[in-house]
């Protein structure tokens, strides 16, 4: 009798071992590849070619849009400002990433004109959602609810997101940028877009 309860102890702790060890090992190949696609989000390649974007070097399309306060925005209201009008999805884990960064070098570089205004690409998920997610995400640049107008002039047949537009004084888009790139970079092209007209 005392034989087989200490078989049947050997035999629960053994089959305890096998499942603590596959619970330890499917934890650490969720991390793994969670890792993985973290930097594989990072290091992607943005698709399509933003220099083949029809609107390099032309003037930026007007717009009137209206703030997550109801108030309207034209482009018209940045004139005379470097700008970089960025396109986002609250569905976007790329934007998540890089609208911080948007936010800091709005901060940065403001005593220079410098100015950021966001356009949400998908304006019906509602205001209340895409307030919560700009606030979420610490950003307090003008948010502007997209409509079919301005996607056909910017985007296009594009649903590669973020997608950004870096405007100079004199209105005229002088860089494209499509899919998430490094901070050092997005921040290199604020500096050109600056001193586009200086």
């Amino acid at each position: 009798m005392l034989r087989r309860a200490f078989l049947l102890l050997i035999m629960i702790g053994g089959i305890g071992l096998v499942v603590w060890s596959g619970v330890q090992n499917l934890h650490h190949r969720r991390l793994e590849a969670q890792r993985r696609a973290d930097q594989a989000v990072i290091v992607r390649a943005p698709e399509p070619d933003p220099s083949a974007s029809p609107l390099l070097g032309k003037p930026a399309p007007d717009f009137t849009l209206v703030d997550l306060k109801g108030k309207k925005v034209s482009l018209k209201d940045f004139k005379g400002h470097p700008l970089l009008l960025n396109f986002w999805g609250t569905y976007c884990d790329p934007c998540k990433i890089e609208m911080p960064w948007l936010e800091e070098f709005q901060k940065k570089y403001s005593s220079q004109g410098f100015e950021v205004v966001g356009v949400t690409y998908d304006a019906e998920v509602g205001r209340d959602k895409i307030a919560a997610s700009t606030r979420q995400l610490g950003v307090t640049y003008p948010i502007l609810l997209s409509d079919s107008d301005a996607e056909k002039a910017y985007l296009s047949d594009s649903e590669v997101l973020p997608m950004s537009f870096y405007v100079d004084r004199s209105g005229k888009i002088v860089q494209v940028t499509a899919g998430l790139g490094g901070k050092d970079q997005l921040e290199a092209m604020v500096k050109k877009t600056i001193a586009a007209n200086d």
